[in-house]
């Protein structure tokens, strides 16, 4: 009897510390006491706690990552390239000071100047490919190809050993390297067309794209937005946009060439290339 009255006690006692910490949120989310101000700092105690979750988080997933010899110049002058295009507005360099948006952002991007200090060379490779999620930090597997974004950890390496002027002799001897970003050629189309469309990168892609910042998509996490209309139910519609019949090859025609299939449309131009765009109609190919 005395173990069951002791039980039921634990019991009470936990439900009401439950339902205590639920008054407790419910105050702070409904009654608009937590300021979203980007001007306002977290709590010291909280950030400290998120960047250790970040940080085991990344190690967790990088484990099995296989790390390809990274101390070529050439790749690693391919990377300062991309560094400069890609990660310098928000990261700063040496001698090189963050743009405004990165200066504003908070959490505040770290500098890379010493990234080869604080992370193996695959864990700056997820990161890179993967971003950081309520960061600001993009996935930039959508943006670059996978040689690229080894070049850019490549030249991670070599940034800590670079003072202002060096960074800017790299930076130069970088611009007759080619563009940084996926572009795909004639041959590269060809190349995706054999590879069966990825409907859970599909599912990614949506969010990488912004699609989901004008429309409702089932499956992906959004505001109640209606700049556009929702996407419930797309796969089973006979047209796409009132113009091309609904099949996957028009859908994916439809993300890539917008303005050239329905000119004037309220919908921009989203530079979506062709492997992401057969993903995408993958996926909103399943919603019925």
């Amino acid at each position: 009897m005395q173990k069951r009255t002791v039980l039921l006690a634990v019991a009470a006692t936990t439900v009401a510390l439950g339902a205590s910490a639920a008054l407790v949120v419910a105050t702070v989310v409904f009654g608009g006491l937590y300021n979203v101000a980007a001007t306002e700092q977290h709590f010291q105690p909280i950030h400290t706690m998120i960047e250790k979750a970040m940080r085991q988080s990344v190690r967790l997933r990088a484990r099995t990552i296989e790390e390809p010899p990274l101390a070529d110049e050439r790749m690693q002058l391919r990377g300062a390239a991309c560094f400069r295009a890609k990660c310098e507005q928000c990261h700063g360099a040496p001698g090189v000071a963050q743009d405004d948006i990165g200066k504003s952002m908070q959490p505040l991007p770290g500098p890379l100047v010493d990234a080869r200090r604080h992370w193996r060379a695959r864990e700056l490779y997820w990161l890179t490919r993967h971003g950081i999620r309520m960061s600001g930090m993009p996935a930039w597997e959508f943006r670059l190809s996978d040689q690229e974004l080894w070049d850019v950890v490549a030249f991670m390496q070599r940034l800590p050993d670079l003072n202002a002027a060096q960074y800017q002799e790299w930076i130069a001897r970088a611009a007759g390297a080619p563009a940084c970003g996926r572009e795909v050629s004639a041959s590269g189309a060809t190349a995706m067309a054999s590879t069966l469309p990825n409907v859970e990168r599909g599912h990614q892609a949506l969010s990488q794209y912004a699609c989901n910042a004008c429309h409702i998509i089932p499956g992906v996490t959004g505001s109640d937005t209606h700049v556009g209309p929702s996407l419930e139910g797309i796969g089973s519609r006979k047209l796409i946009a009132g113009t091309l019949d609904n099949t996957p090859e028009n859908l994916a025609r439809w993300l890539r060439e917008t303005q050239k299939v329905k000119p004037g449309t309220a919908m921009p131009q989203l530079g979506v290339v062709d492997g992401d765009a057969r993903d995408i109609a993958a996926y909103l190919g399943t919603l019925r």
